[in-house]
């Protein structure tokens, strides 16, 4: 490398060069339309570029990194998840299986349908979309009010739409339907005119929580109150708004009998009826 009769020969790797090439791209320092490592090491000696070191990054920083990669990504966040996947991906300090998992994301990063999807809901706009249910049965569907949501490892678009039929929820909630995403067809999104709305449709439903579980139980932000009841044994009263009774109940399944739904009656028997289902399923008797 020559320049004004001074010269320095660096002893490197035809990667490291391709490297320093592409450095030298990224900030500028070009010689015609070829990038100059000339310009890029001139740079850093006059400190107009600084070096920074590239391993001082502790694990917990990497590990809430991949952790908000995940959330973003579940929340249908995908362009800050590709922005977050593509900055970890420059520190060395990544395990090899960790960059390995980065690098699998990175190059089979969700379709631009769902990019799409996220940009609709972000900017309030309604649209319709197709939907293929687990019979195989396509259905068409007006959203104005969406959000992507995880539940038991799959990733659901909560949403509020103009359809209703085939809704099995509770008339207050006919018209909030969750859908898998990877039931929407690629090609099944569409915007449309119209007003958006604030939020889906909601019921308060209560519940009372019993034995140790009663103390244990943590606060969800979707309750409106919960407290200790006074009396022997101990009895939580949670009094939480609900936009969806499938996974409200299921909930509540996983931790019976110590939760017992109080309230309002609609959503009690549907409970009752799975516990029902439940019994007849093990040949056990049912008083009522």
């Amino acid at each position: 490398m020559t320049r004004k009769g001074q010269s320095i020969t660096l002893s490197i790797s035809e990667r490291d060069k391709a490297e320093l090439e592409n450095l030298a791209r990224e900030f500028g320092m070009m010689w015609g339309d070829r990038p100059n490592i000339s310009k890029l090491v001139e740079a850093i000696a006059q400190q107009r570029l600084l070096i920074t070191p590239n391993n001082n990054w502790l694990q917990e920083r990497i590990t809430a990194l991949k952790q908000a990669i995940d959330a973003l990504t579940d929340a249908g966040d995908v362009e800050e998840a590709l922005l977050i996947a593509n900055l970890l991906l420059e520190r060395s300090e990544l395990s090899l299986p960790l960059r390995a998992e980065i690098e699998r994301f990175l190059g089979n990063p969700p379709p631009p349908w769902r990019i799409e999807l996220n940009q609709y809901i972000r900017r309030e706009q309604p649209f319709q979309l197709s939907y293929q249910d687990a019979t195989g049965r396509f259905w068409n569907f007006t959203v104005r009010h969406a959000k992507i949501v995880p539940y038991e490892e799959r990733q659901y678009l909560d949403c509020w739409c103009e359809e209703t039929e085939g809704n099995l929820d509770v008339e207050e909630l006919h018209h909030n339907w969750s859908l898998r995403l990877d039931r929407i067809p690629e090609a099944g999104v569409i915007p449309i005119s119209g007003k958006w709305r604030s939020n889906l449709d909601e019921l308060q439903v209560e519940m009372h929580i019993h034995g140790r579980l009663a103390f244990a139980y943590k606060t969800k932000n979707e309750d409106v109150d919960s407290k200790l009841l006074e009396g022997s044994p101990p009895v939580r009263r949670v009094v939480r708004r609900i936009s969806n009774t499938y996974w409200f109940i299921r909930e509540v399944l996983r931790d019976a009998p110590d939760v017992l739904i109080t309230s309002p009656e609609n959503v009690r028997s549907l409970a009752k009826e799975k516990l029902k289902l439940l019994y007849r399923r093990y040949n056990l008797e049912i008083s009522s």
